[in-house]
């Protein structure tokens, strides 16, 4: 139940870095593009979005296995050998996690190791560093 809540809480934290990564990624394209209200604009915006939330994402876990909330809640993603997991299987698990659309979460509680769908998609788990 801890480990549940603190995946919880890292989420929660996790948004607000996304807000902020939505927020100026939306500024750049708009200072560059001019108004997206409107196809095929609005798609470019869209996928501007979500490619570089994904290149946050990839980055930071292929390279330590940790986001910014990650750290602060001492979670990382690790593979089946507990390495952290190389930038393909991150790829793989951002595009799982964006096909499940936040369902991979519900799939969690239900799970009877606590992992998300698409960390079972991934072949990828999350562990806790240290929980004092």
């Amino acid at each position: 139940m801890r480990f549940a809540l603190i995946k919880l809480a890292c989420l929660v934290y996790e948004s607000l870095i996304l807000i902020a990564i939505a927020m100026l990624t939306t500024l750049l394209f708009i200072s560059i593009v001019g108004d997206a209200t409107a196809y095929p604009k609005k798609f470019y915006l869209q996928l501007s979005l979500w490619l570089m939330i994904g290149f946050y994402f990839v980055w930071q876990w292929s390279s330590t296995g940790q986001t910014l909330a990650m750290k602060t809640w001492q979670l990382q993603i690790i593979s089946p050998t507990h390495q952290i997991i190389s930038k393909q299987t991150a790829i793989k698990r951002y595009f799982m996690a964006t096909l499940c659309l936040g369902l991979g979460f519900i799939w969690a509680i239900f799970d009877k190791d606590g992992q998300s769908l698409h960390d079972r998609l991934a072949n990828t788990r999350i562990r806790t560093l240290s929980i004092s």
